[in-house]
Order: C-alpha cells, then sequence, then structure tokens
C-alpha cells in the first residue's frame, strides 16, 4: 500500500467512526395524540394530530364552515371499534374509520370513511367511501379551548358521548354500544365452566344480575356461593343482603347485614362497610 493509498484510507476510516449528527426531536405544530377508551366492554381508539388555534378565528382563518375537513391535521384521524356499535343510531361494525367532517355554525355533518390513506387530500373524497353520514348540532363552550380535541365522556355500561372541541365549539356525537347481550353470554359460558369457582366468577355475576335487573334468584344463588368459597368477604355477604332487600325480604336482609357488619368489624381495614351496614340496616327496618 503506497503512502497516498494509506492516507485515503485512514481519512474514510477517520470519517466512518465520527458519530452522526443527532437528529433533532422538534416540537411538531399539531402534536399527535392517542385516546383509547373501554365504553361498557368495546375498546374505542382513536388517533390524530391536534392543530392550534393560535389567535386565528377558527373556521374563518383556519379551515371553513360549509367545507370538508380532515378533523385533525396531517394524516386522516383515525376511530377503531373493537366490537359493533351504533353512531347516532346508525350501525358501524367493529374496525377502524377516517372521521371526516363538515363543520357548520349551528349543525356539523361528521362521516366515518373505509379509505384511511385520504389524509386531507379532500379533493380526492370519494362519497362511496362512506360508511355513514350524520349531522349533529354544534354548541357553544363557556372556555377556549387552544388544541383541537377529540374526547369520550359521559360514558356508561351502554355508550357515551363522542366530542370534538376546539375554541368555543363542542360537538358531541352519541355512540352506543351492545354491552348485555356479551356480558350474559360470557356469564353462560363461564357458569358452564367445571372452574367457575376459581377467581370472583360468581360473586361477579351475581352483582352484574342485581344491578341490572336480572334474575334476582340466580343472583342470590351466586352470590350464595360466592360466600361459601370466601366466608369473611363481608363485601358479598353486604351485596347478598341488597339483593334479598331488592326482593322486598327486608327480614332476611337486615339479618345478612348483620352478619356483614361482624365480620367487617373482625377485619383489619372495614373500607367503611361497618357504617354502611348500620345505615342499610336501620333503612330497612323502617320497611
Amino acid at each position: 500500500m503506497n503512502k497516498l493509498t494509506t492516507i485515503t484510507f485512514l481519512a474514510a476510516l477517520f470519517l466512518m467512526v465520527q458519530p452522526l449528527p443527532a437528529q433533532v426531536d422538534y416540537p411538531a405544530p399539531s402534536p399527535l395524540a392517542k385516546l383509547h377508551q373501554k365504553v361498557g366492554v368495546t375498546d374505542v381508539k382513536v388517533e390524530y394530530s391536534r392543530p392550534a388555534k393560535k389567535g386565528r378565528t377558527l373556521f374563518v382563518d383556519v379551515e371553513s364552515f360549509g367545507q370538508m375537513w380532515r378533523t385533525g391535521a396531517n394524516a386522516s384521524t383515525k376511530i377503531s371499534f373493537s366490537d359493533d356499535v351504533t353512531i347516532e343510531g346508525k350501525a358501524v361494525p367493529a374496525g377502524q374509520y377516517a372521521i371526516y367532517s363538515i363543520p357548520g355554525e349551528t349543525e356539523w355533518s361528521i362521516m366515518l370513511y373505509k379509505d384511511l390513506a385520504l389524509g386531507g387530500n379532500i379533493g380526492g373524497y370519494d362519497e362511496a367511501n362512506e360508511l355513514i353520514r350524520v349531522k349533529v348540532q354544534s354548541q357553544q363552550l363557556p372556555i377556549e379551548i387552544e388544541n383541537f380535541t377529540i374526547d369520550i365522556g359521559n360514558i356508561t355500561n351502554n355508550g357515551a358521548v363522542i366530542s370534538f372541541q376546539w375554541g368555543n365549539h363542542w360537538v358531541p356525537i352519541n355512540m352506543t354500544v351492545d354491552t348485555d347481550s356479551k356480558v350474559m353470554a360470557q356469564i353462560e359460558r363461564a357458569m358452564k365452566n367445571p372452574m367457575a369457582s376459581v377467581g370472583n366468577n360468581y360473586s361477579q355475576a351475581a352483582n352484574y344480575y342485581y344491578q341490572n335487573g336480572k334474575d334476582l334468584d340466580k343472583a342470590l344463588e351466586w352470590m350464595s356461593k360466592a360466600i361459601e368459597i370466601n366466608p369473611n368477604a363481608f363485601w358479598n355477604i353486604q351485596t347478598k343482603a341488597r339483593i334479598l332487600a331488592k326482593m322486598e325480604n327486608y327480614k332476611e336482609a337486615i339479618n345478612t347485614a348483620k352478619q356483614s357488619l361482624e365480620v367487617a368489624k373482625a377485619a383489619p381495614n372495614d373500607f367503611g362497610y361497618i357504617e354502611s351496614n348500620q345505615k342499610l340496616i336501620a333503612e330497612w327496618g323502617n320497611k
């Protein structure tokens, strides 16, 4: 190897071992957000980018009333459902969809779109790819929201409200889910399993029946089995008392609440069950 070749080789080697410039992590003008919310037994996930108001007049300086919007920034805003749901009364199969909208001063059109790759290319929007289109009323917030926000609130076992919030605009969208049939099918399978006594199957099934107006005789049977498995579970004994009271068997409800009270007194921590049992005994004594 001659001198020139050696110098060239060493120079190349020097460049190879030098650290590359660090990638700068700049803040995004419209940062990415991900939302995961359980509604009943259904998973709802949202992924979107959040533009900021930055002193602009919404739907005048940025976006426009009456014009289609990707409902966020950058890539298309996406929402997914693990089970079939209904949006404003319209059926939506389980799956992932892009959200597009047409904002209005008092009313918005909301579309779920099957082409996830469209992004902000509104010119390529094809109504044939629409799954649903609904209209909802917008409302005014008493405060200003700087960044566009998608929220899932007012959650119950059977539904929730998906809302868009930006500036002082609040756009609620009603969603319902079919929780009961799924839970009932799971309970049926669990109770047929020879290992049904493992874990809290009996107590959880009894609680679900009690809280949702199901067969109270079956709820009482299952809770009694749960207490046989764990006689120190004063919380289960109290629930058995509540089931009896709901069946208007107040004499047995009081006796069972007294049993829960005594077990709770013997526990290191009663978690408030001593007081709640005393209140129930007094309440049912007047029935």
